[in-house]
C-alpha cells in the first residue's frame, strides 16, 4: 500500500504533469463559470487531445478539469443568480441575496474555501475506503462482475429523472450502439451494413462529442440573439467586479467558524456521490436541507445566510471523490460527468474494475492526489479573480461556437483518421439536441454504451467457466436482488403516484 502511495505521488512530480494539471484547472474554471457550457462539454472536448498520451498525464488533465467545474460554476450564480452548472443552483438561494446585501465578497470567499475543503474531504474518504474494498473486489469473479454491471444498468433508471420510459429507451439505444462492429469472439459483423469503417465499432469520443458537446452548442445557437449565454439582471443591478478582499477573507473565516457543518456536509456529499445516479443536485439540496434543519438560528436561511452557501459548496465538490469510487473500482460511473471521464480512461488504456485495487492501485492514489491538489489550486487561483470571472456570464455564444465546432471536428477526425467520424459526430449532435429539447435524458445513453460491452464480456466469461450455475453463487444472488429492488422501487415511484426523485447527474 505504501509503495502504491509513493508511486502515485511520484507521478505528480514532473513539470509536464504540473503544466497539464494547471491547464485542466484553468479550462475547468472557464467551462464552469460560463453558463451554457459546463463540465460535460469541457471533458468531452479534451478527450481527443489526450488520445495517445501517457495515461497519468491524460487523466491528470481530465480529472483536474472535471474536479473544479462546480467551483467556478457558482461564481455567476452568486453574483447574478445565473448558475454556471446545474448543481450550483442551490448556491443561489443564499448566495445571491448576500450579493444584493452588499456581501458578495463574503459569499464568494465562503464558496471558494468550502469547495476546496469539500474536494479534499471527498478525496480523503475515497483514500480511506481503499483498504476496505480490496478484499471485496478480490473476491469477485466474472459472474459477480456481470451482476454488478446489471445493477449498474438499473441505476440508469434512477438517473432518468425526466421519465423512466424515456431513460430506458435511451439506455437501450446506448446498448444497441455498443454492439456495432465485429463481434470479439466470432468476428461476425453486427450492424456494420457493409461499411469497413464500422468494423471497429463506434468510438466513445464520437458519441460523447456529439451527444453532449455538439448538442449543447446547437442548443446555445438556437437561442437567437447571437447565442447570448446570459441576460443582464432584470433589476439593472450593477456590480463591482473587483470584489472586496476583506470580505473574501471574512467568508473564508466563516467556513472555519462553522467547521462542524463543513465537515458534516462534506461527508454527506461524499456518501451521496458513492451511490450512482443520485448526482450533484441531490447532494446539494440534501445538504442544504440538513443545514437548515440542524443549525441554530436558521431564520435567515434563504435570505442570505453564509451557512447555506457553505453547506451546498462543500457537498458539491465532495461528491466527486465519492463518485470516483464506483467508477474506478466497479466500472460503474457515479454520474454522467464521470461516465465521460470513464470513456477517457478507457481511451488511455486504463480499464476500471476490481483489478484497479491490485494492478492499478498506484493509479487510484494518483487520482486521489490530483483531486486534492486541483481543488486547492482552483480555490487559490479564483480567489483574487473571481469577480472578473463573472464576466464570462455575458460572453456571446456566437464568439465561442465557431471555435468549439472546429475543435469538435478535429477531435472526431483525430481519433481514427476517418472523415466518416465527423459526419457521425454531427448526427449524434442532432440526436443529442433532440433529446435535450424533448426531455430525453442523455446520461443513460452514455452509460449503456459504456457498460454494454463490459456486460457482454463478463457474461460470456461466466457462462464459459461455470455455465448457468454462476447464478446460484451467494454474491450473485445478493446483487441480483438489489438490482430487482432498485428496478421495482423506481417503477413504483414513476407509476405509483409517488414523487419522482429530483436531481440526477446530467
Amino acid at each position: 500500500m505504501l509503495d502504491a502511495v509513493v508511486t502515485g505521488f511520484g507521478h505528480l512530480l514532473s513539470l509536464q504533469m504540473i503544466g497539464l494539471m494547471l491547464l485542466g484547472v484553468v479550462l475547468g474554471s472557464f467551462f464552469g463559470a460560463t453558463p451554457g457550457l459546463g463540465g460535460h462539454i469541457g471533458v468531452a472536448l479534451m478527450i481527443p487531445f489526450v488520445f495517445g498520451m501517457d495515461p497519468y498525464l491524460g487523466l491528470g488533465l481530465l480529472l483536474s478539469l472535471h474536479a473544479v467545474v462546480h467551483t467556478a460554476g457558482s461564481i455567476p450564480g452568486i453574483l447574478f443568480a445565473i448558475p454556471g452548472t446545474t448543481p450550483t443552483v442551490a448556491t443561489i438561494v443564499d448566495g445571491y441575496p448576500m450579493t444584493q446585501q452588499g456581501r458578495a465578497g463574503v459569499a464568494m470567499g465562503a464558496q471558494l474555501t468550502a469547495s476546496a475543503v469539500g474536494g479534499v474531504v471527498g478525496a480523503v474518504v475515497l483514500a480511506a475506503l481503499i483498504p476496505i474494498l480490496q478484499p471485496i473486489a478480490l473476491a469477485m469473479g466474472s459472474g459477480e462482475m456481470f451482476m454488478l454491471i446489471v445493477l449498474g444498468l438499473t441505476f440508469i433508471i434512477v438517473i432518468s429523472r425526466e421519465s423512466i420510459p424515456k431513460g430506458m429507451l435511451t439506455a437501450l439505444l446506448g446498448l444497441g450502439l455498443a454492439t456495432v462492429g465485429l463481434e470479439e469472439h466470432s468476428g461476425v459483423g453486427r450492424f456494420v451494413f457493409g461499411q469497413l469503417w464500422l468494423w471497429d465499432g463506434i468510438h466513445i469520443v464520437t458519441v460523447v462529442l456529439g451527444i453532449f458537446g455538439l448538442a449543447e452548442l446547437t442548443h446555445l445557437g438556437a437561442r437567437g440573439g447571437g447565442g447570448q449565454i446570459a441576460e443582464a439582471p432584470a433589476d439593472g443591478t450593477e456590480l463591482d467586479f473587483g470584489l472586496d478582499r476583506g470580505q473574501l477573507w471574512e467568508g473564508t473565516r466563516d467556513v472555519y467558524r462553522n467547521w462542524w457543518l463543513t465537515l458534516r456536509t462534506a461527508v454527506i456529499g461524499t456518501v451521496i456521490g458513492i451511490i450512482p445516479g443520485l448526482g450533484g443536485e441531490t447532494s446539494t439540496w440534501i445538504c442544504y436541507g440538513h443545514a437548515a434543519q440542524t443549525e441554530k438560528n436558521t431564520e435567515n436561511f434563504g435570505k442570505g445566510d453564509v451557512r447555506g452557501v457553505i453547506a451546498v459548496e462543500t457537498s458539491n465538490n465532495a461528491k466527486e471523490g465519492g463518485g470516483l469510487l464506483p467508477t474506478l473500482v466497479f466500472g460503474i460511473p457515479g454520474s454522467s460527468g464521470l461516465a465521460i471521464l470513464m470513456g477517457g480512461m478507457m481511451i488511455l488504456g486504463v480499464a476500471p474494475g476490481p483489478q484497479m485495487l491490485t494492478e492499478g492501485l498506484d493509479m487510484i492514489w494518483f487520482l486521489v492526489f490530483v483531486l486534492v491538489i486541483s481543488n486547492i489550486v482552483a480555490a487559490a487561483m479564483l480567489f483574487p479573480i473571481s469577480g472578473y470571472m463573472a464576466k464570462l456570464a455575458y460572453v456571446r455564444g456566437s464568439m465561442l461556437i465557431p471555435a468549439i465546432l472546429v475543435v469538435i471536428a478535429v477531435g472526431s477526425f483525430a481519433i481514427g483518421g476517418l472523415w466518416q467520424a465527423i459526419i457521425l459526430t454531427f448526427v449524434f449532435g442532432l440526436l443529442g439536441y433532440g433529446m435535450k429539447k424533448w426531455d430525453y435524458p442523455r446520461a443513460p445513453l452514455v452509460l449503456g454504451f459504456i457498460l454494454g460491452p463490459m456486460a457482454e464480456n463478463t457474461l460470456k466469461k461466466a457462462l464459459g467457466t461455470m455455465g448457468a450455475g454462476f447464478l446460484t453463487r451467494p454474491a450473485v444472488l445478493v446483487l441480483l436482488a438489489l438490482a430487482i429492488i432498485s428496478f421495482v422501487v423506481s417503477i413504483r415511484r414513476e407509476f405509483g403516484g409517488g414523487k419522482k426523485m429530483q436531481g440526477g447527474s446530467e
